[in-house]
């Protein structure tokens, strides 16, 4: 019953997906085993079931994964209380860790260049999941625009709008919230390389005969990132690639712990907080809903969106490429 009611708020596949997990997670400690979850009855959920339940759950998990999962049953105890299933909502009740609240960690331009150089090695690849073009888009597509791996996943052709200065991404964000992300010369001539690649890969999927227009050659609902099978890309694929690209740079041990994707978000915030652009600059880059967690990566005042946006360093690593013959 409450799954059904996320469900009509229509969350990402991946929050869905976070529902059911901590869900299971718990609601297999009230009635001892996974394969009785659906045995679970109101009644069962209680002050002292929840705290023991908790107290094993966090026995293998991190903090950070504590609180979500707290926070997952804190709404669907407060579901059932308003639907006048259990008498209280016991959360409140359930003790939770703290989180530090420090600065998320981001990667050093020498980080960058290793995991680039890396990627670049694949191009001599036989390897049909290995596609050098499309990893270094993905990356600086993280690193420049600051994009979640749910928004790499989402993200069409046509969400890319060229203009004088560079072009402009449309981001279907976090909780259905848009946001246009200006991005220079640079990136939109790496997703132009990437594209070139993927249309020599894929003949046939361009609405064009010439594989050397660019955007324009291609759909504008097309998906921007693909697999090696030519079809939508998805979250795994996105953070195992990532992943591989620090494990083959040896830098498995000094990534952001706990991040992939994200550490590569992070980078792209701290970096124009170093250029000392204004914490609301920062909030409508990010998508973020509340001006408190953009602060954590502001130190100063900035300017205006695009100004903003071109200030970041990592652009350097844009012109390292040759680009294809077209």
């Amino acid at each position: 019953m409450f799954l059904a009611d996320r469900a009509t708020r229509k969350p990402s596949p991946h929050t869905a997906n976070a529902y059911r997990q901590d869900f299971a997670a718990i609601a297999a400690q009230l009635v001892g085993a996974a394969d009785r979850i659906c045995e679970l009855r109101p009644h069962q959920i209680t002050k002292n079931a929840m705290r023991a339940a908790f107290a094993v759950y966090a026995e293998s998990h991190e903090p950070a994964s504590i609180r979500r999962c707290w926070s997952t049953w804190n709404t669907v105890c407060t579901f059932l209380f308003a639907n006048e299933q259990i008498p209280m909502n016991p959360m409140p009740l359930i003790g939770r860790p703290k989180i530090a609240k420090t600065l998320p960690k981001a990667i050093d331009g020498d980080t960058v260049a290793q995991l680039l150089a890396v990627i670049a090695a694949d191009a001599d690849s036989r390897r049909r999941s290995d596609w050098a073009e499309r990893d270094r888009a993905l990356l600086l597509s993280a690193l420049l625009a600051g994009l979640r791996a749910d928004e790499l996943v989402r993200s069409n052709i046509g969400d890319i709008r060229l203009t004088e200065a560079g072009g402009v991404i449309n981001v279907r964000g976090k909780g259905g919230k848009d946001r246009r992300i200006p991005v220079e010369p640079g990136l939109i001539g790496v997703l132009e390389d990437y594209l070139h690649s993927r249309a020599l890969r894929f003949p046939g999927t361009t609405k064009r005969r010439s594989v050397n227009e660019g955007l324009a050659a291609w759909p504008t609902n097309a998906p921007l990132f693909v697999g090696s099978d030519g079809e939508r890309i998805t979250r795994g694929i996105v953070q195992s690639r990532v992943l591989r690209a620090y494990k083959k740079a040896g830098l498995n041990g000094q990534r952001p712990r706990g991040a992939l994707v994200h550490g590569l978000r992070h980078t792209y915030a701290t970096e124009l907080a170093n250029a000392d652009v204004s914490v609301y600059t920062l909030m409508k880059l990010l998508g973020h809903e509340s001006m408190a967690t953009s602060q954590r990566y502001v130190a100063g005042a900035g300017t205006e969106n695009r100004d903003a946006a071109a200030k970041n360093p990592l652009y350097q690593f844009t012109d390292e490429q040759p680009r294809p013959d077209r």
